[in-house]
């Protein structure tokens, strides 16, 4: 079975059998038969993929297809971490390795964020990984005083320029401006709609503007365009100038070429140490089941 995520190419997207956000195309492979999942995303996705299937053989077409989110906490520095606050319950966002996975109580993605962290007592304390951005606009929706961040990010949504997405606006006075909750409080002072790249999928079909300034990685829009060919959609701009548009390095590692030949030798493999993979299962299994109760 072929995944892809929303920020791959959209070459890519045309062949995979599912599209989508990294934890929901995870659970699409579990359900399947297939005995192998080739994963066209990141290093952390092809790893949650192997967490939720561990007898299936997990391939991703560039082993070092990183992420810049995930690799700004590094598991050693994030157990000192906690050490620093006990008594917390720590909640980690999907975009993150198995091994910090394996230190925490319960995932979240961005979709679910808000109603994951609502779901616990307000005198609960918590700690929050990894996106600042993310974990401080939860803080903010909540009011709770009581919640630690860990201070990472995501390359892509830190470099949206503000300066220029007002200036987009000034071309576009009717368009509306949707962003993702990793981006700078900045942009998303100034957004319409706030949401998961799924959620802002969703809105540009149910919505009624005809024109959008999206703040996230530019591979959604193929997905936004396919669904509403009559809309128009701008990619909203990084500080480089010299950029019209905000890729993710990491995914566009990704080609068909490397695709073609993860499926031809079946390598690279993605691997997990058992421990660690029972571990990480249990705090996603738990989101799983807080979102089923809360009807999510």
């Amino acid at each position: 079975v072929i995944l892809a995520h929303y920020y791959q190419e959209s070459e890519i997207q045309d062949i995979a059998d599912f599209v989508g956000d990294s934890l929901a195309l995870s659970q699409e492979a579990a359900k399947t038969k297939a005995e192998i999942i080739l994963f066209a995303g990141v290093h952390f996705m092809a790893e949650t993929a192997k967490i939720l299937s561990p007898s299936k053989k997990v391939l991703i077409p560039d082993i070092n297809a990183g992420c810049s989110l995930a690799d700004s906490c590094p598991p050693l520095e994030f157990e000192k971490f906690k050490q620093l606050y006990p008594n917390h319950t720590v909640i980690s966002y999907v975009n993150t390795t198995a091994e910090i996975k394996a230190l925490t109580d319960i995932v979240c993605t961005s979709s679910n964020a808000l109603q994951i962290v609502n779901s616990l007592p307000l005198s609960e304390k918590i700690i929050f990984a990894p996106d600042r951005n993310l974990g401080n606009y939860i803080k903010e929706q909540t009011l709770r005083d009581n919640m630690v961040i860990w201070d990472g990010a995501c390359h892509v949504h830190e470099r949206f320029s503000l300066k220029r997405i007002v200036e987009l606006k000034k071309i576009y006075p009717d368009a509306k401006i949707i962003a993702h909750p990793e981006c700078d409080k900045t942009i998303l002072i100034i957004s319409d709609f706030i949401g998961s790249t799924s959620a802002l999928l969703n809105y540009t079909i149910s919505d009624k503007a005809e024109k959008y300034i999206i703040a996230t990685e530019f591979g959604i829009i193929h997905q936004m365009q396919k669904s509403n060919p009559n809309k128009l959609f701008i990619a909203a701009p990084p500080e480089d100038s010299s950029c019209a548009c905000n890729d993710c390095y990491f995914m566009k590692m990704i080609t068909l070429k490397k695709l073609y030949n993860c499926l031809k030798y079946e390598l690279p493999e993605v691997t997990l140490d058992e421990e660690i993979r029972r571990k990480a299962e249990i705090p996603i299994r738990r989101m799983l089941s807080i979102s089923e109760k809360l009807g999510l």
